[in-house]
């Protein structure tokens, strides 16, 4: 009935804007950029401009289409090996999570609690609380709930009209779950899956996270130290990807702060003056709906919007770096050299047991000199 109609809605709208968003795919792995007509760019205008029927937010920096393809294909493949993003189709990785909803996973979720982040407005920035007291003036951007899945339920359909208060599910799927939902996950192509582990040298999983978004929930602009195979299984999800290299231009925080890994950039509203390279960021987008699977390697940055018309559910496949290589390859890319930079920050603090002797030390050390 209705909720029938709100998916075939959402997977008529996906296809839609993943319509808009990459046609015409042309992608050459040897010289690894895209070719895109100017045909594209009237259709990209077209999508961008339609922010009250689309909800998508216009930003002022250039963003090209992630390539979609099926997972069979060797440009697929080539993409994952030099760990750049890529949208697959066809896996059915989580083919057998199609069907979840409120109502299907409140009656089988069971009595567990549930992790749930409250916020005061839709953007949920993640911060580790074990480096929170190093910092007395911070303000923890959301709360954490525990709450059973029945109560989530009760409180996403109270929070629907509200504007004061916000919620985001974001937990683990574990054995605690009932038996219905542990017979979906184990009939998720966990043969895919550990194939594509095998292939491209990757370590163990950590976890699978369910995440249940509102429309217009945003996470900002991040990167992880691991892949993540980021699969929508309900509504639709922008997400948009920077590579390693634009490290510079998206102004971390620093390794000791509790918002490490998150851009201190305000997407929204930036600060041009306090941020002056972010006008030269450069980045890739796309819009993921039921089925699509997207790759984020580790160390590429990405953003997270939520979009209407209906809730957005997604399911994450994370998984450790590889051992390091034996023999180093010269010159370094740029995911080494975010590694290299992480390291030294936290040699440096936990030698200097200062913070704020860091940025002095480094420019001592660089300041005409390199």
């Amino acid at each position: 009935g209705t909720e029938a109609q709100a998916q075939a809605q959402a997977q008529a709208q996906a296809q839609a804007l993943a319509l808009a968003l990459s046609k015409p795919r042309v992608w050459s792995p040897v010289i690894n950029n895209f070719i895109i007509s100017s045909s594209f760019f009237s259709i990209m205008t077209e999508t961008r401009e339609s922010t009250s029927i689309h909800g998508i937010k216009k930003y002022d920096f250039l963003l090209k289409p992630v390539t979609k393809l099926c997972w069979r294909e060797a440009s697929a493949d080539h993409l994952m090996t030099h760990e750049e993003p890529v949208i697959l189709t066809d896996t059915d990785l989580v083919a057998s999570a199609l069907h979840w909803d409120l109502s299907y996973l409140e009656q089988n979720m069971g009595p567990a609690k549930h992790t749930v982040y409250v916020s005061k407005t839709q953007t949920f920035m993640y911060f580790d609380d074990r480096k929170v007291s190093d910092y007395p003036s911070f303000r923890e951007p959301t709360k954490k709930r525990e709450w059973t899945f029945a109560k989530f339920v009760e409180e996403y359909k109270s929070h629907a009209t509200r504007t004061d208060e916000y919620i985001y599910y974001q937990d683990a799927l574990t054995d605690t779950v009932g038996s219905n939902i542990k017979h979906d996950f184990v009939h998720f192509n966990w043969k895919w899956v550990n194939e594509r582990k095998k292939r491209y040298n990757w370590g163990n999983l950590s976890s699978n996270l369910l995440l249940i978004s509102s429309p217009g929930n945003l996470t900002p602009c991040h990167y992880d130290e691991q892949h993540n195979f980021f699969c929508q299984v309900r509504g639709l999800k922008r997400i948009l990807l920077f590579p390693p290299s634009e490290f510079g231009k998206l102004y971390p925080y620093t390794v000791a702060h509790p918002c490490d890994r998150q851009s201190q950039v305000d997407f929204n509203a930036p600060d041009y003056e306090k941020f002056p390279k972010f006008r030269d960021l450069e980045g890739f987008e796309c819009i993921l709906g039921p089925g699509d699977v997207l790759y984020i390697p580790m160390y590429w940055w990405h953003h997270i919007e939520s979009l209407p018309p209906e809730l957005s559910m997604s399911i994450t496949f994370w998984y450790k770096g590889g051992p390091v290589p034996n023999k180093i390859t010269y010159p370094l890319n740029a995911q080494q050299k975010v590694a290299i930079t992480r390291n030294i920050e936290k040699m440096l603090n936990e030698a200097l047991q200062d913070e704020k002797e860091v940025g002095p030390l480094l420019h001592m050390i660089v300041d005409s000199r390199y």
